[in-house]
């Protein structure tokens, strides 16, 4: 596969990512939740990528991992990931939000 490609897939990865936690609020959603989502839609993912992505919003400040005993991974969104999702900030150049057309 090209890295293009991948790239996209990471980026619409990402979004779907944001989307599946803002549809989760204001619980954490699990990373098994997050990779049946990913995979109904298609994305080519497996549990390290969902973990690799969820840790690439962490690091903008998007995404808080809950801490916790457990081995499974359970995400949020923080402000700034509902302010992305709702279209009130920008989104950065890592994640393929959509044009707003409303």
């Amino acid at each position: 596969m090209n890295s293009a490609l991948e790239q996209k897939q990471r980026e619409e990865a990402r979004w779907r990512i944001l989307r599946v936690l803002d549809a989760g609020r204001p619980i954490a959603v699990s990373e098994n939740i997050i990779l049946r989502v990913l995979n109904d839609v298609r994305l080519p993912i497996g549990p390290a990528g969902v973990r690799r992505e969820l840790d690439y919003l962490r690091a903008h400040g998007l995404a808080a991992i809950e801490d916790g005993e457990e081995e499974t991974w359970y995400a949020r969104l923080t402000a700034a990931g509902v302010d992305i999702v709702e279209y009130t900030a920008p989104a950065p150049a890592g994640i393929a939000r959509p044009k707003k057309y409303w």
